[in-house]
């Protein structure tokens, strides 16, 4: 879930925390953010059952899942306006997910299947 908002504040943390929430059929194992203290507030009001994790590595994967995104938009020179690179972000998200595979950690066999179908969506998707 991508979400791009003004402010870094514990508002619109826990927005996001709801929002990201929404949609899952069970609450997380655990937390891993910053340790920007908006985040200690969201935690505490939206899903205070949850462990917290702030430890200084912990959250070197999330950063790194969204490497392609920010280089992207680098090459897009930026977006002039937030709702414009709001659209972008969740397009570029599903499809990213849509298309990149792990490949190491799959068979080749399967991770042509995999890659097929993906190809499949996609034009489904958009009307090829």
């Amino acid at each position: 879930y991508i979400s791009l908002q003004k402010r870094r504040n514990g508002a619109a943390a826990k927005k996001f925390f709801r929002q990201l929430l929404k949609g899952q059929q069970r609450s997380p194992n655990r937390l891993v953010t910053d340790k920007l203290g908006s985040y200690r507030v969201a935690h505490r009001e939206e899903m205070p059952s949850v462990a917290h994790d702030t430890t200084k590595y912990a959250n070197n994967l999330a950063e790194s899942s969204h490497r392609s995104t920010r280089e992207q938009e680098r090459q897009m020179k930026g977006f002039r306006r937030a709702a414009n690179a709001q659209r972008f972000l969740v397009l570029h998200g599903l499809v990213r997910n849509l298309v990149n595979w792990r490949r190491h950690a799959v068979q080749a066999s399967t991770y042509r299947m995999f890659r097929d179908r993906s190809f499949a969506l996609w034009a489904a998707a958009t009307c090829v």
